[in-house]
């Protein structure tokens, strides 16, 4: 079984669900999940998480991201984007300078409404299978952060832009978004996501690569490390005697590691950790009051 996370370009059509389940064909292994989910249409980095890695996939899905997106004004649709049934057209009277205005708004933090066409779930029912039953439910407003937007191109009644944005931010509202703001609406054209934390583009490799490499036997050679995630922590190597408490997930004491530098711990800090042959088995967290550090994640086998 291989372990690791691999930068995977997903292609248009493709579901993130569709990758995985691709992949594992490819691989032969079951043990396989993605950590954050791309519409169909949409294109770009989606990290993919392959045996004790996939411990990694909700952390992954905490990571800031960015996109480049094609915004057209002047169109609303049910799915915020084009490719949803168009509800309303209007004359893009705004200028350059006003669209500009009205996208660098957003930079900093809002509250974003979710769409209806999301895989978020309302009583236990994601939210796009009750939009294509033709029911709308209200969803609570989230607080999302926009770090920065670049605008690479206007062209009314479209605007192309890059975005750097915080987990669970919606990049079809944020067109949608503008579009009220401006008064005539707006719909995603397309979206290319170009960074997932430290995962990029210019490294994804596409399916059609995976299968190649796969055949050739090199696919390790793709792979992340777990413990690459982590690496603004500080690491340790438990010493001999402490072996078996790692095995089994105990807590640690300080007297029990041999620390790569720092030893002065606050609360909730978190440590990576490795066995005697310099194996990254687990994250821990410390523990103040007890002086000891308890399991955050285990990556053992």
């Amino acid at each position: 079984m291989i372990n690791g996370i691999m930068n995977i370009y997903k292609e248009a059509g493709f579901t993130s669900h569709d990758v995985v389940a691709k992949l594992r064909g490819i691989v032969k292994q079951k043990k396989i999940g993605h950590t954050g989910t791309l519409d169909p249409d949409a294109v770009g980095v989606l990290p993919v998480c392959f045996g004790n890695a996939t411990k990694l996939c909700d952390l992954m899905t905490d990571k800031t991201k960015e996109y480049e997106a094609l915004m057209r004004l002047g169109v609303t649709t049910d799915t915020q984007d084009m490719s949803g049934r168009i509800l309303t057209q209007h004359e893009v009277h705004a200028g350059e300078a006003e669209a500009e205005a009205a996208i660098m708004h957003f930079v900093g933090g809002y509250e974003q409404i979710p769409p209806m066409y999301s895989a978020l779930k309302v009583n236990g029912k994601k939210l796009y299978e009750l939009a294509r039953e033709g029911r709308e439910v209200e969803r609570q407003p989230r607080h999302v952060d926009i770090s920065f937007i670049r605008i690479v191109d206007i062209a009314l009644p479209e605007v192309r832009f890059v975005v750097g944005c915080s987990k669970g931010t919606y990049i079809r509202t944020l067109c949608a978004d503008i579009g009220e703001r401006l008064g005539c609406g707006a719909a995603m054209a397309a979206l290319k996501r170009t960074r997932v934390g430290g995962f990029r583009i210019e490294d994804a490799i596409p399916l059609s690569k995976v299968e190649e490499l796969a055949a050739a036997g090199e696919l390790e050679h793709y792979l992340t490390a777990p413990d690459s995630i982590f690496m603004e922590y500080e690491g340790a190597s438990v010493k001999p005697e402490a072996e078996s408490a790692l095995l089994n997930g105990n807590k640690l004491y300080i007297r029990q590691l041999d620390f790569d530098n720092n030893t002065f711990f606050k609360d909730g800090e978190m440590l990576r950790v490795y066995n005697g042959k310099g194996e990254f088995q687990a994250v821990y967290a410390f523990v103040k009051n007890e002086g000891v550090f308890k399991p955050y994640k285990m990556f053992l086998g």
